[in-house]
């Protein structure tokens, strides 16, 4: 069904740089009803292959080779013969569903545009077929739900409505670029086998883009290893798995998370830097008097978080985490109860690290903002800070010229901490911040946020759906369920 023959992407250099080969000549194919998984890390290329395929390349981007769909050249078509197969006969599901989705647009409306361009349905039909496509990944209260606008649901349930989008139309080719990574483990469960009973039943071909090696071992029927920009490695999921032969396939393999790992005990407490007491929150649903109404999403929370201790925040989506941090933060002041700060005021580290980067600057320029506004170095210490930090997440000073849409998720997720860290906080709300990340960047910033709590008596906020990343840095880990701690796991 898809056949790809020495697929080169470039993109041009900058004063600093020569042109950058995002991918460096691969070929594979996809048969029909078969799910080829592609792994690697950040910036090995596994995404930008993925929007070769689909036609969604930047204008700077130089595309070379050759792209066959059912015997048909892509490559070789005009953008308007291109346009009718995307979204009907290949369609995607992005990493950043905040950013892909039209921040002024109802749900309801963007579901419906794939079936309003493609499609001849009436108006009941169509609203039949987006209820139940809606409800197939999971969402409730779809009528609703339509009604609302992006930044009105959860990172998972906007991660929900981008995966409608792309399996409306029922397409011959899904191309899934990291699709359950904003899911907690019980709604990634449903997500795969939906995306198998689909795939079985429509025989549709799947590309499925991931970080998370456990996902790709049971979900594929191939894997694609992938580094700098080279397919390294092939093979059935067992072969990938029991008897890899490269050693850089053996090293993403030694990075998987695991529960067994690092498990930190609990220490003896220190001073406290965060105190919640009888904490409710809500939200005010509605427009115009007499319209509005107060719905309570936390119930009654009461935590401490001490010197140097990381306080794990686990939960299904919707469950309230991420309500509770933008309350801790001052974001969300519809609250009852007490939030009591006795250190420098918390910096968070966001799940969306597109949405939270400025689109329109250079990364130097994000990074030193913060300090230029507290006033307290002269420009040359603020820029060696920035470099500083800039190593401490991986990054070089190559990315000082970079803008965010020229990084991988990865990178901007690594700026993203480290904008959080400059300021200089002893306390890190982090939602979700390895999410995004490779198996092997992921261990790196773990033990990065490890090193930096020891090194300066750091706390954190730490929250998560992955139990086993919670195990490898989580002194204590609370556990919400609509709302409400119902549980404390100790390390």
């Amino acid at each position: 069904m898809l056949k790809v023959e020495n697929l080169s992407i470039t993109f041009p250099g900058n004063q600093r740089s020569e042109k950058v080969k995002a991918v460096d000549g691969i070929s594979f194919t996809i048969k029909k009803g078969e799910i080829v998984a592609v792994i690697g890390e950040s910036g090995s290329g596994k995404t930008q292959t993925a929007l070769g395929v689909i036609g969604l390349l930047s204008e700077k981007a130089e595309c070379s080779g050759k792209i066959f769909y059912k015997g048909v050249d892509l490559l070789s078509l005009s953008l308007a013969e291109r346009r009718t197969y995307m979204g009907k006969e290949i369609s995607m599901i992005f990493q950043e569903p905040m950013t892909s989705l039209n921040p002024v647009l109802t749900i309801g409306r963007q579901v419906e545009e794939q079936l309003l361009l493609h499609d001849t349905l009436t108006k009941e039909a169509r609203e039949k077929r987006i209820q139940e496509t809606l409800e197939a990944v999971g969402l409730k209260d779809v009528k609703q739900l339509c009604r609302k606008y992006p930044h009105q649901l959860s990172g998972g349930m906007r991660q929900r409505v981008m995966i409608a989008i792309g399996m409306i139309c029922y397409p011959g080719l899904m191309i899934a670029d990291e699709p359950t990574t904003a899911l907690d483990v019980q709604v990634q469960e449903q997500i795969l086998r939906l995306l198998k009973e689909i795939h079985q039943s429509q025989q549709m071909g799947i590309l499925f883009i991931s970080h998370n090696l456990n996902v790709v071992k049971d979900f594929s029927d191939r894997i694609l290893v992938m580094h700098q920009g080279k397919i390294v490695e092939s093979g059935t999921p067992d072969e990938i798995f029991n008897r890899p032969k490269k050693a850089y396939t053996q090293m993403l393999l030694a990075s998987i998370p695991s529960k067994e790992g690092v498990c930190l005990p609990g220490e003896k407490k220190s001073e406290t830097v965060l105190e919640v007491s009888h904490l409710n929150v809500f939200y005010t649903e509605g427009k115009g008097i007499g319209k509005k109404k107060k719905k309570q999403i936390l119930f009654d929370i009461n935590f401490q978080i001490h010197r140097g201790e990381v306080v794990g925040l686990v939960g299904q989506s919707g469950c309230g985490k991420s309500t509770l941090s933008k309350a801790i933060l001052g974001f969300n002041r519809e609250i009852e109860g007490e939030i009591v700060h006795k250190t420098i005021y918390p910096q968070m580290v966001f799940q969306d690290p597109y949405g939270s980067l400025n689109p329109s600057k250079r990364i130097g320029w994000i990074l030193e903002e913060p300090l230029r506004i507290q006033g307290k170095m002269e420009e040359k210490e603020r820029k060696q800070t920035v470099l500083t930090m800039l190593e401490k997440v991986g990054l070089d000073n190559s990315y000082l010229e970079r803008k965010p849409a020229d990084l991988s998720g990865g990178q901007r997720q690594r700026v993203g901490i480290a904008l959080a860290l400059i300021q200089g906080s002893k306390l890190i709300v982090a939602d979700e911040p390895v999410s995004a990340l490779d198996v092997t960047i992921q261990a790196q910033i773990l033990e990065l946020l490890i090193g930096l709590k020891e090194e300066f008596q750091l706390s954190y906020l730490f929250i998560s759906h992955d139990m086993d990343v919670m195990y490898q840095i989580c002194d204590r880990i609370l556990r919400i369920e609509e709302g409400r701690i119902v549980e404390e796991i100790n390390g």
